[in-house]
């Protein structure tokens, strides 16, 4: 098996949630009584709330080669929005960061879905580290909240989900923000948030949900076990 590094913190909830689900499905195939080697390195999560660019990509080329020195042989980040960091660090490490929106892609391309509907906070909806993913390597269309809704669900990510807090109030805005985004043409929703999955854990909405946390590690866990499949 490889080992792989997790880079985690933000939010250490969506860490817990990554560390729990690789162990579990890579027990599934190795059997219980063994687990993956995993090395993690949780990063304060105010550092993404700062939004120095320069500074949040010192600080992930630091902990990437920590983390390949440390014997990782591949890395995961454990939500979505540092992987704003990607263009910068990758081709400064040798080991190979797994980017959460070619695991995206992939299911997306399975499912036919050409346009999707993305939901999270702004740097994310806003940058191009998911969406050019999308557009460029798979041919894919996508489409965001605007003006007020932009902000709300900006407010959602930042201020409640990445701090534990998941509310009723939270769940009804972005079943809404779903329905509004197939009215514009979205035959799929990417949950570009990696706390939304467990948001929306269980709600069947109008639309297919591409849970990105779940993907990731679908992700994470092939990549584990490449040799033992």
């Amino acid at each position: 098996m490889k080992t792989l590094g997790l880079i985690g913190g933000t939010s250490w909830h969506a860490t817990v949630e990554y560390y729990s689900q690789i162990n579990q499905k890579v027990g599934e195939v190795i059997g219980k009584q063994a687990n993956p080697e995993l090395i993690i390195y949780s990063i304060n999560i105010e550092l993404m709330r700062e939004q120095n660019k320069e500074k949040i990509q010192k600080k992930y080329l630091e902990v990437c080669k920590k983390l390949q020195e440390a014997g990782a042989d591949g890395i995961i980040i454990c939500a979505n929005t540092p992987h704003m960091i990607y263009d910068y660090v990758q081709p400064k490490i040798d080991a190979p960061i797994l980017h959460i929106g070619i695991a995206t892609g992939r299911a997306a391309q399975d499912a036919d879905l050409k346009t999707l509907g993305l939901l999270g906070n702004k740097p994310t909806m806003k940058g191009k580290f998911i969406s050019s993913v999308l557009e460029n390597d798979f041919g894919m269309k996508v489409i965001i909240p605007e003006g007020d809704d932009l902000d709300q669900s900006h407010h959602y990510v930042s201020k409640e989900l990445t701090q534990g807090i998941f509310s009723e109030q939270a769940k009804a805005f972005y079943l809404d923000q779903i329905k509004e985004l197939k009215r514009k043409g979205a035959d799929g929703i990417i949950l570009g948030c990696t706390e939304l999955p467990i948001l929306l854990k269980g709600i069947k909405a109008d639309l297919p949900l591409l849970a990105t946390t779940d993907l990731h590690i679908e992700m994470a866990v092939n990549f584990i076990l490449e040799n033992n499949l």
